[in-house]
């Protein structure tokens, strides 16, 4: 397996991927592919890039690795496949969507309508094996998204970045705010959700923020409700 990135993503990390430790990273995926069930499956490893050409990201939505039970983690960070039941965090995602927008909760956890929009949904560790979270930490993926975000961070144009939690937090400083703009609040997550994530209303923030520059805001309704 080669690890091929979309054409306008592959021109401006080329060089990233002809790095050492990248080469290390893909012997190492071979061999976890043919060995394990790994998640996602190769041909969703960067729907994320697929689904957010560089040009038009306006939003970074920062995760940590994929989803790794069955059926869910399809390269899109905090989204799962169509029919799948909605995850922990994404739920708590939605209620806060509610509160914020006043959007009713959807049916779906299949976020692909707002990565083509410009939301980049990036997960710092980009694979996992089944039932094992974490499992891919300190491969490589870590440099590699990096790169990622140190390259967004070279464009003239404005990005949101929104960083959840800790991991995602520790990005800041990567982040050159006299052009970008960043939106903070605790995890999601069940066991962070309630210390500052509930009520930080980031989808609202993110569109007054499109709008001051003179864009068009996200339709962050995702379709039927839940109830």
């Amino acid at each position: 397996m080669t690890l091929t990135l979309p054409e306008n993503w592959n021109l401006l990390l080329e060089k990233e991927i002809k790095k050492e430790y990248f080469k290390e990273l893909t012997t190492f995926l071979n061999e976890e592919y043919k060995a394990q069930i790994i998640f996602p499956e190769k041909k969703n490893l960067f729907t994320a890039f697929e689904a957010t050409p560089f040009d038009k990201v306006q939003v970074v939505i920062l995760g940590q690795d994929p989803y790794h039970g069955e059926n869910q983690a399809h390269g899109l960070s905090f989204s799962v496949l169509p029919g799948e039941k909605i995850p922990p965090s994404l739920k708590n995602m939605y209620k806060e969507l509610e509160s914020d927008l006043d959007i009713p909760i959807p049916n779906t956890g299949y976020l692909l309508p707002w990565a083509e929009q410009g939301i980049f949904l990036l997960n710092t560790v980009l694979t996992v094996r089944k039932g094992c979270a974490h499992s891919h930490k300190g491969k490589g993926w870590e440099i590699f998204t990096d790169a990622v975000i140190e390259c967004l961070n070279q464009r003239k144009d404005p990005i949101i970045f929104v960083l959840w939690g800790k991991p995602a937090s520790q990005k800041k400083k990567m982040i050159d705010t006299s052009r970008h703009f960043i939106i903070e609040a605790p995890h999601p997550s069940p066991l962070s959700s309630y210390r500052g994530f509930f009520g930080s209303k980031p989808y609202s923030t993110i569109n007054q923020l499109l709008k001051s520059q003179n864009k068009a805001p996200i339709d962050w309704n995702l379709g039927e409700s839940l109830f």
